[in-house]
């Protein structure tokens, strides 16, 4: 899936998946679960949190 399907799917720019892929923007917990949902994975296959 390309970016700008994946962003277009949750809805959000290309460049909020770029940031979210490149560790530089944490997304809601909401949009964590949506592009969860989109990929039908659970949260945690999708993200992970490393303090």
């Amino acid at each position: 899936m390309t970016q700008k399907a994946l962003a277009e799917h949750v809805g959000v720019t290309r460049q909020t998946i770029i940031a979210i892929e490149g560790a530089k923007y944490s997304p809601t917990l909401e949009l964590a679960f949506q592009i969860a949902a989109v990929f039908d994975k659970p949260l945690g296959d999708v993200f992970t949190y490393d303090p």
